[in-house]
């Protein structure tokens, strides 16, 4: 089967389509024929191998893993421990190596796909989407009625920010260049901010929860726009981070905690089906529409990924299989 491989660390240059043995599933695993799949920011890093200190714990010369996390197809077979899918099920969810025509990942980080929603937006969905829902159920601690700002409506994250904080009943307000203003209304915002035009964090609105998808400001401005009690949820960091930027990332937010009764919070999403099912339901029900910038072959990954490495994508780049 064709699969793309990493050769070592750096441009798209090192992503390879190659023929390998098709994969068996394990006991409690799921073997999946691959209809779409989609880049995420982790893709471009563990790629890049920046910031350098990743590399030592996803592999010093290059990365253990076969690029690929979001993945959309039909369960082809099933280990014999097996019991929510069977062959021909069409699903979507998490899976190691998704950049394949084949790839296996267990039964509890798959779901049903839902019928009115097609292979590529289920493919767009998992790790933007469980980024996205507990930042804001978990972290955030949403409630209705709330005010919510999103730093970087337009990408991938912040597409599905903007839906997920309306859906779950916020007053929403997106920052974004003036070129994805219009794209950034189409999802339903109540208010779009240009941020070449308008510095947001010099207004006098305040808001309850602050979502960083961009990381373009220091997080000590976000202070003076949050409310006393308020949350800046960090989602996401600069395209360019280094190791130290990095260190900062994680311990800025803990220090600036620790003073006054805003919070500002670091995390990493964690797969499980109960989300992936809530994600499922909310495309099956229209409250949650992926929204899809470019589609790409499996065989022109790389130029898929220098698309994303350019920094300007908006919304999710689907790889087709």
């Amino acid at each position: 089967m064709k699969a793309i491989v990493y050769s070592g660390y750096g441009s798209a240059d090192v992503l390879q389509c190659v023929e390998i043995e098709k994969p068996a599933p394990a006991d409690n695993e799921v073997l999946i024929k691959v209809r779409a799949a989609s880049i995420n920011a982790p893709d471009w890093r563990f790629m890049s191998g920046r910031p350098v200190a990743l590399r030592f714990m996803v592999g010093l010369r290059k990365p253990k893993m076969r690029p690929g996390n979001d993945v959309a197809g039909k369960v082809e077979a099933v280990g014999k421990n097996v019991t929510q899918f069977k062959p021909g099920d069409e699903v979507f969810g998490v899976c190691r190596g998704a950049f394949a025509e084949y790839a296996c990942t267990t039964e509890m980080r798959l779901v049903a796909k839902p019928d009115n929603v097609t292979f590529e937006q289920a493919a767009a969905t998992p790790v933007c989407g469980l980024t996205v829902l507990q930042g804001f159920r978990d972290k955030g601690h949403l409630q209705p009625g709330q005010r919510v700002l999103i730093n970087g409506a337009s990408g991938g994250v912040g597409t599905f920010a903007v839906q997920i904080a309306k859906a779950l009943g916020a007053g929403v307000t997106a920052v974004c260049s003036t070129h994805n203003v219009e794209a950034a209304r189409s999802l339903g915002t109540d208010r779009v901010i240009d941020y070449t035009q308008v510095d947001f964090t010099k207004e006098t609105q305040t808001y309850d929860i602050i979502f960083d998808c961009a990381g373009s400001h220091a997080f000590s401005d976000y202070r003076r726009i949050l409310t006393p009690s308020g949350i800046c949820v960090i989602a996401g960091g600069p395209h360019n981070m280094t190791t130290l930027g990095l260190i900062k990332h994680m311990l800025i937010p803990m220090l600036l905690s620790r003073s006054g009764n805003q919070a500002f919070v670091t995390y990493i999403a964690k797969v499980n089906q109960a989300d992936l099912a809530t994600l499922a339901e909310m495309m099956a029900t229209g409250k949650l529409a992926p929204a899809i910038d470019r589609r790409y072959p499996l065989e022109q990954t790389a130029e898929a990924m220098r698309y994303v490495d350019t920094g300007h994508a908006r919304a999710k780049v689907v790889i087709t299989v």
